[in-house]
């Protein structure tokens, strides 16, 4: 049986221009960027030409791109390291729809004695900047908040909640893993000082992000070395998966326009036809401030589990990829006042560049069908239930 992915938020393939650009230096191109002879010299061209084609695609300058091993460790740097710096201030302001790279990263903070203040989005799964405002006070070295959540889809106002943050003295960060390559993302106009890309995100390899670091921000590392990536991330650099990751960038600053057009297209006619096909069907999060290519659609009166168990033709998830399987409701969908029950229903569909047209038809009426399955089951055991109550 052919199955349709629709859950190109926990991963993207490696794009085939990509994979051609990383195998040079998977073999003869072998060389260490630090040494000085020609193929060390070719290693470092390489990571530098990345560097400039990851910092166009966010228009920030090429010294401001730090390379990491993922989009976890780059808000780790982020957060940790705005809090190392001192100046004074250890506290931090974040929201309660963050991904668990940085939540989990506020929590040890937290137990080493820094004081985090979690703003709670609205029912909308936007986090309102006069809130957040309202939680940074003189002590709040950073502002850490998600640019689009992984779960819902939800675009968060970075720009506004930056502007308060700075007239207050605190940093800005963004996880943007999974904005970047889908919607314009410019450092510029978020007017963050650290910003997080995940190559996998972006149809590059597992394995490599990256961190802007705004000039002038003296970020500590985590770890110490040679004092590679500007002492921040210091080890000799991954050259393949960072060339796969330039390639990425380069080919989403080319395609941007048309891929968001074209994702926006199958995500609505999916939500079309999923709504004609289940009645009191819910979108999770607000239906415009979204990523173009992320459905977070609560089904009635079954578990979204269920569901996908009885729809082999779809590869879907019920949530952050993170912890899929669970089926414990959602925190993200529960903290902006989805009720348990309703969003044990909840299946994130998620397109991508390869999904087609006719995918968006199979897909749905396949999710439809198991759906009607899956909630007829449930009626009868509910009925066989109640039924057994009387009796007794």
């Amino acid at each position: 049986m052919a199955q349709i992915y629709l859950d190109y938020n926990a991963t993207t393939p490696v794009d085939p221009e990509v994979l051609e650009a990383m195998l040079p230096f998977l073999q003869g191109e072998f060389g260490n960027p630090s040494s000085s002879y020609p193929l060390g010299k070719r290693a470092r061209e390489a990571i530098e030409k990345a560097r400039a084609s990851v910092a166009t695609l966010i228009e920030a300058a090429p010294e401001e791109i730090v390379f990491t091993g993922g989009a976890t460790e780059a808000s780790n740097l982020a957060i940790r390291g705005a809090v190392a710096l001192g100046n004074g201030r250890s506290n931090i302001v974040t929201s309660n729809i963050e991904h668990p790279a940085t939540a989990a990263c506020c929590d040890l903070l937290e137990r080493s004695g820094c004081a985090i203040r979690r703003v709670p989005a609205q029912t909308n799964g936007i986090v309102s900047p006069d809130d957040i405002a309202a939680a940074i006070d003189e002590q709040t070295a950073i502002v850490t908040i998600i640019h689009a959540q992984n779960e819902i889809g939800t675009i968060q106002p970075v720009s506004q909640i930056a502007r308060e943050a700075k007239r207050r003295g605190a940093l800005v960060h963004t996880d943007a893993a999974q904005s970047v390559g889908k919607i314009p993302v410019s450092v510029k106009e978020l007017g963050v000082d650290l910003l997080t890309i995940a190559g996998h995100k972006l149809y590059a390899p597992k394995g490599v992000g990256a961190l802007y670091v705004r000039n002038g921000v003296k970020l500590p590392p985590l770890v110490v070395g040679a004092g590679q990536e500007r002492g921040i991330r210091p080890g000799t650099e991954n050259v393949a998966f960072i060339v796969g990751l330039g390639a990425a960038c380069a080919i989403a600053s080319r395609r941007l326009d048309e891929t968001r057009k074209r994702m926006a297209e199958l995500s609505a006619e999916l939500l079309s036809l999923l709504k004609s096909e289940v009645p009191g069907l819910d979108l999770a999060g607000d239906p415009v401030d979204r990523l173009p290519n992320t459905l977070n659609v609560l089904f009635p009166n079954a578990s979204g589990n269920r569901i996908l168990e009885a729809c082999p033709e779809v590869m879907a998830s019920t949530g952050s990829a993170c912890h899929a399987g669970s089926e414990e409701p959602s925190a993200i969908l529960t903290g902006i006042g989805i009720s348990p029950e309703k969003a044990l229903g909840a299946i994130r569909l998620s397109v991508g560049r390869s999904t087609t047209r006719e995918d968006i038809q199979i897909a749905g009426k396949a999710l439809a069908a198991a759906w009607r399955r899956v909630a007829t089951e449930t009626i009868e055991i509910s009925e066989v239930g109640s039924l057994m109550g009387v009796n007794q």
